[in-house]
């Protein structure tokens, strides 16, 4: 029965290509799911830009009650206006480090990639 288990082979190849295929599909999975992380980030990030692109000013006019002639009640009017913050333009608050586009350079400032 001992040299039957020694002697016994069947199982081996399958093993060993069973360790291959896994080997290689979670090393698929690591790199999908990577791209499936900076896809979701650059959805959010667009999400984020288009709130930013919203002009949020408001004006609101005052308005007043008179009586016989004299004021009985008033309120003032209110305003405010959207100015342009760091994040609105998206020029400065990219979070998604996505592709190089063409012209622009990888590495460091002064060093020789690109």
């Amino acid at each position: 029965m001992l040299r039957k288990i020694f002697n016994d082979e069947c199982g081996v190849i399958i093993s060993a290509e069973l360790v291959l295929v896994m080997t290689i599909a979670v090393l698929s999975m690591v790199v999908g799911l990577t791209e499936v992380a900076t896809a979701i980030n650059t959805e959010l990030n667009d999400v984020a830009n288009a709130f930013g692109a919203l002009n949020q000013s408001y004006a609101v006019t005052g308005f007043g009650s008179l009586t016989h002639g004299k004021p009985k009640g008033f309120t003032a009017g209110s305003g405010w206006t959207d100015s342009i913050d760091d994040c609105d333009t998206d020029t400065t608050c990219d979070i998604v480090q996505g592709a190089v586009t063409h012209g622009q350079q990888t590495g460091a400032p002064g060093s020789a990639g690109g």
